[in-house]
């Protein structure tokens, strides 16, 4: 029997062979790719915990960023007030001085600059505050990733409040260029309608238009430039001292520049000066409505002497930059393509530099 047995495996012995050869690489085959499936699945896993871990750490930026911008409105505020100070010229008009006219003159153009410098500033301390947030934002994502492994630090405190100070330009030497600006535009607009002349809504958008396009298109600056100063120039004025924070804040100010520059920026900008714009004339519509009771005018036919809009329009400021979150402020923070700008600076700075290459 055996021997029949032996005689039938040296008939067929190739076959066994091959079919040993088939089954083992069957096998291995099977564990490879186990392997590497498990590895895929893995890599998948770590892929979308980390997606969903800057989607987060996304998300509360921009929280923050909100609280700042409604945290920053006051002192704009403020600083507006200070400089365009219509409320001693209210107080002087009740003492009924010989020079009224005179008075109610500088009211109008007092008025209408600070309202107007309001909504630009306000637009602009938005949109600036989501690019340097998000860049702070992108950073500190890295900083804190896994895998910095103890690395020099891409955004240490001191560089960010470095950074971040640089606000203070929009705040200061940038506003009193733009109200400058604004006021030479109001004049040539509104400084020869006299103050008996009544203005239906329409007008007082047209003139609003006036007044924009030669602060926008008019002036030799481009709105960027109120809102950063040049910095790096003072930084390197000490170049023999500067630290490698310096060096650090010079970069962060050198992007940030970069994206000032940029067209999605202006697109953005100009969205929010277009809403902005639109929604003080909405706050403006509810003066103009037609009396209780007359069902043949509407509030586009309704026209108010500029003496009387001239009030209305100075006590728009505190509807625009007000600390609690008035329509004004929301449709700006809200805007689907500040959000859309605000993903891409910080996709942009949370990428590591080896993905970016």
């Amino acid at each position: 029997m055996f021997s029949s047995v032996w005689n039938f495996v040296k008939r067929h012995k190739r076959k066994f062979i091959f079919t040993g050869v088939v089954v083992g690489g069957v096998y291995f085959l099977g564990k490879y790719a186990q392997k590497k499936l498990r590895e895929i699945q893995e890599k998948e896993a770590t892929e979308y915990i980390a997606q969903a871990r800057r989607q987060f750490h996304f998300e509360s930026n921009q929280r923050t960023c909100n609280m700042t911008v409604l945290s920053m409105l006051p002192p704009l505020r403020e600083a507006i007030v200070n400089q365009l100070n219509s409320e001693s010229l209210t107080a002087l008009l009740k003492t009924k001085p010989a020079n009224k006219v005179e008075i109610w003159e500088d009211l109008k153009i007092i008025s209408f600059t600070r309202t107007i410098v309001a909504v630009y500033s306000t637009c602009m301390l938005v949109v600036l505050l989501r690019v340097q947030l998000n860049i702070i934002g992108g950073y500190l994502y890295l900083d804190n990733s896994v895998g910095k492994n103890g690395t020099t630090a891409l955004a240490p405190p001191d560089v960010q409040q470095q950074y971040l100070s640089s606000i203070q330009h929009l705040l200061g030497d940038g506003l009193t260029e733009l109200m400058m600006v604004v006021k030479k535009a109001v004049q040539s607009s509104l400084g020869g309608v006299s103050l008996k002349q009544s203005l239906s809504l329409l007008e007082v958008e047209q003139q609003l238009s006036w007044i924009r396009a030669e602060v926008e298109a008019g002036s030799e600056r481009p709105l960027s430039w109120y809102m950063l100063a040049d910095d790096e120039n003072a930084l390197a004025d000490q170049a023999c001292g500067l630290t490698g924070n310096d060096l650090m804040t010079i970069k962060l100010l050198n992007e940030t520049r970069d994206m000032l520059d940029s067209p999605d920026f202006t697109t953005v900008l100009s969205t929010c000066l277009d809403r902005g714009f639109s929604r003080l004339l909405d706050n403006l519509a509810e003066f103009f409505r037609p009396p209780p009771g007359d069902s043949q005018l509407s509030a586009v036919s309704v026209s108010l002497p500029l003496a009387k809009i001239i009030p209305i329009i100075n006590g728009q400021i505190n509807t625009i930059c007000s600390e609690t979150p008035s329509h004004f402020v929301q449709d700006l923070l809200l805007n689907d393509k500040v959000k859309e700008f605000a993903a891409n600076v910080y996709e942009t700075f949370s990428m590591p530099q080896e993905l970016q290459k």
